[in-house]
């Protein structure tokens, strides 16, 4: 889809497939009135007939208007001005582009008109061709029969402020943003047969061909065993997939600037191993690469965005199988950073490959460490699917990365990461346990991957509750990439 700017214009002269208005509680927005005036107030009659409330993300499609060219107006409920902020920004955009007739080629939006109470200008026209692109996905690689998206190009009428320069920008940043996003749910969407741990490695092969500013490393198990990775390689030994640790070091900022590492958990499959899952649902485990994804998906939205930021991207890429390979609980590993661990569930192997990953990364002496996972499903109990968990020492880190969750709609919920709950970890054979009982799954979790990260600034993301939905809408959703853009672009700026 092609997007396109074009300051304040004439609605009933635009030759195109669809004209897209706002309506509020209070009424229709500018454009929207003048359209009414226009078509002698059969917009208003319409939308009252019809027994339009203009309820957020509510739609209407009303046809052939007198005195209108373009044959359809589609009003777009949003709510009650008084709370119309960024999130709800972002559904009357979704909602917007999922109206839309599937004839339609071409449309103009006049959605940048609406007043949101936490953007500026410039962000809702980032949000309105961000939200669209993300609406418009779709993954039918596997389809025998493919349908397409019909529209071509969508222009956003704006202010003069932003008809420059300024408003390309914005909307650039705005699809670099769901570029990532989107390539994030492609990955996580595949099936294990094809994305496994080889897979990954190509992709950021791929990602790297023709990028003088990224580079990309790939460690094989030979190359972890000789580096003492025995927690990581106790998860992937029992697959027939050899484990993969994928590094992209994209270097767009200063020479010798410290960089943000992002570490990214890439189970492509997770039977639990020996400890094994049970079948119902066992499906959706082709997700458990999702923080893995997201990360690929940051690196995809900085080269698109051009960051002037240093970023290590690395990926802890395995697959937890049962075989006779595979370890047992009760096994004892040897860690990276020489901590021995019990494996009292080989269920909990993310933190296994996270730990020794974490490690690793000492090596770039990181100015901040994110690690994002789709962890423990205790975080989905505690926070269900609306917000990731945040566990991070540092209330500065964490601050920020909560900030570029409000203005990215990708939103965080800080957890305790305290020393109190590190006993629960305890093992009267190995230094520590891989779990920490029923209690507190999320946080125990969290405290496990504190002990590898005393060197660094840390934060860890559980992302299992957020990083892809069930149901009828089953499918990769892409955070945290939306999140974790906005904080880089952010930290790249001051």
């Amino acid at each position: 889809m092609e997007f396109a700017l074009l300051p304040a214009v004439n609605a009933a002269l635009v030759s195109t497939d669809t004209l897209i208005i706002a309506m509020t509680t209070d009424g229709l927005t500018a454009t929207g009135q003048a359209i009414d005036l226009i078509s002698g107030g059969a917009l208003t009659s319409t939308v009252k007939a019809a027994n339009f409330e203009a309820k957020l993300g509510q739609t209407l499609s009303v046809y052939h208007l007198n005195h209108i060219s373009s044959p359809i107006v589609l009003v777009v409920g949003a709510g009650d001005s008084k709370d119309f902020n960024g999130r709800a920004l972002q559904k009357v955009a979704s909602s917007a582009y999922k109206a839309l007739n599937k004839q339609v080629q071409s449309a103009y939006s006049f959605l940048a008109e609406l007043s949101v109470l936490d953007r500026s200008p410039s962000q809702v026209l980032s949000e309105l061709s961000k939200s669209t692109l993300e609406a418009s996905y779709q993954f039918q690689t596997f389809k025998s029969k493919k349908t397409s998206n019909s529209i071509e190009k969508m222009t956003f009428v704006v202010d003069e402020s932003l008809a420059n320069t300024a408003g390309q920008q914005a909307l650039a940043w705005g699809e670099a943003v769901a570029l990532g996003q989107n390539f994030a749910r492609d990955l996580g969407n595949l099936p294990p047969n094809v994305c496994h741990p080889s897979y990954l490695a190509e992709q950021a092969t791929l990602l790297a061909k023709g990028q003088r500013k990224l580079s990309v490393e790939i460690l094989g198990e030979k190359e972890m065993e000789k580096l003492g990775m025995g927690a990581f390689l106790a998860v992937s030994k029992g697959s027939e997939q050899e484990g993969k640790l994928i590094v992209m070091n994209y270097t767009g900022g200063k020479k010798g600037e410290k960089p943000v590492v992002l570490v990214g958990k890439g189970i492509t499959f997770d039977t639990g191993g020996i400890s094994i899952k049970p079948a119902a649902g066992m499906d959706e485990m082709k997700f458990d690469m999702c923080g893995a994804a997201s990360v690929f998906g940051v690196m995809k939205g900085i080269l698109a965005a051009k960051l002037p930021i240093n970023v290590v991207c690395v990926v802890a890429a395995a697959e937890n199988m049962p075989s006779g390979r595979a370890t047992r609980p009760s096994d004892i590993v040897t860690t990276m950073s020489g901590q021995t661990v019990e494996i009292l569930n080989t269920d909990a192997e993310g933190r296994l490959v996270l730990c020794d990953a974490l490690t690793y990364v000492k090596k770039y002496d990181p100015a901040i460490v994110i690690d994002i996972a789709t962890l423990t499903g205790a975080c989905v109990v505690a926070l269900g699917k609306v917000v990731s968990g945040l566990f991070s020492p540092s209330d500065e880190l964490a601050n920020d990365i909560l900030q570029a969750g409000e203005q990215s709609n990708d939103r965080a919920w800080r957890m305790p990461v305290l020393p109190d709950y590190q006993e629960l970890l305890d093992s009267p054979f190995a230094d520590i346990g891989n779990i920490g009982g029923p209690n507190g799954g999320a946080i125990t979790a969290a405290c496990f991957l504190a002990r590898f990260t005393k060197d660094y600034t840390w934060a860890h993301l559980d992302i299992a509750g957020t990083a892809w939905l069930s149901g009828a809408q089953k499918g990769a959703t892409g955070r945290p990439v939306p999140l974790l853009m906005h904080y880089l672009s952010h930290r790249a700026k001051s």
